[in-house]
């Protein structure tokens, strides 16, 4: 739902939108992971986004061009993995893909940029509210030069703000969240999602792991400032990654917010990827992020993507082995 997909140690001590976390909650056991009989994740009969997506991507501030370039890059890894080494971003989907609706249909493997908007002028300044992003669409599909196309039937709109955006939320409850438009705001309903980048504003709670947070109470389990150094060489950006990569788990499986989550509240759910924050390996799990691998610089990765590419993102809840999972499980 429209929630939070605040990175791990943000979730650690902060809400998952209106969800509190704690650290206590990361502590009970050295293996989070498997902690598959605390979980009630249940089907709610709605939708899934099972056609194949075209994705519309709205940057939206000042952007670093080899910033969108490892963003668009991370994104074009999704639908692709003949020629990507394993474990793959792809492959990261499948789990993503065992979500089905109520006619047995899976999430799709497909999704494609079908479009991009650049709203460098802050066309709703810099100061947003989560309203605020719907109104930022409208402008996208309604703009004079080269408008998005307004896509009810399997389009899903990604709007990313710039460092010197603040979004109400951001980087104090929240590092992006997900939702759907109002027909009376936007003239039809369509998913979407937002995510910040949190290089400058804090990286501490949004980059994590590739930043630690001042105020956790805790040191770096390592040591140092982070855990592990960012393979694409900016902090911000790619712990953006693993937020968008959250945000389109959680979006896909539960787009109208009546789908999968567990709860009873869905203006509150707890979603696929929320029930694995913090985890990017086996045995991850108290503040540890789990097993990962590591290039020759020493940058931590768990998938491989388009153009020798190597991200981080976090794993999501498998229903069928019923625990948090990705490609470079151990087991």
């Amino acid at each position: 739902m429209q929630k939070f997909t605040c990175h791990v140690v943000l979730l650690l001590f902060l809400l998952c939108f209106f969800q509190a976390f704690s650290w206590s909650q990361f502590n009970q056991g050295e293996n989070y992971e498997g902690s598959s009989d605390l979980i009630n994740l249940e089907y709610h009969m709605g939708p899934v986004l099972a056609s194949a997506i075209n994705l519309y991507i709205i940057w939206y501030g000042q952007w670093n061009p080899t910033h969108q370039a490892t963003i668009r890059d991370f994104l074009d890894s999704l639908s692709s993995s003949s020629s990507v080494p394993y474990p793959s971003v792809a492959d990261w989907w499948d789990t993503v893909r065992l979500y089905t609706d109520q006619t047995g249909s899976n999430i799709t493997a497909t999704i494609s940029i079908s479009g991009e908007f650049y709203d460098s002028g802050y066309s709703h300044g810099v100061y947003l509210s989560r309203l605020s992003m719907q109104s930022i669409i409208k402008a996208a599909v309604t703009s004079h030069s080269r408008p998005l196309p307004l896509n009810p039937h399997n389009g899903l709109y990604l709007v990313l703000t710039s460092q010197d955006v603040q979004v109400e939320d951001f980087c104090r409850a929240v590092c992006g969240f997900h939702y759907f438009t109002f027909p009376i705001l936007v003239g039809v309903t369509v998913p979407y999602a937002w995510v910040g980048y949190s290089g400058t504003q804090c990286p501490g709670m949004c980059a994590y792991p590739f930043a630690w947070p001042k105020y956790s109470g805790k040191p770096p389990p390592t040591g140092g400032n982070d855990i592990t150094h960012a393979p694409n060489g900016d902090a911000g950006v790619d712990g953006m990654i693993s937020v968008i990569a959250h945000e389109l788990a959680e979006v896909s499986s539960n787009p109208l917010i009546n789908a999968w989550y567990a709860g009873e509240d869905p203006t509150a759910p707890t979603e696929i990827a929320d029930l694995c924050l913090g985890l990017y390996g086996s045995g991850g799990g108290g503040g540890y992020m789990g097993k990962v691998y590591k290039d020759a610089w020493g940058n931590g990765y768990n998938v491989h993507g388009v153009k020798g590419r190597r991200f981080l993102v976090q794993w999501v809840w498998n229903p069928v082995k019923r625990r948090c999972f990705g490609p470079n499980a151990l087991d």
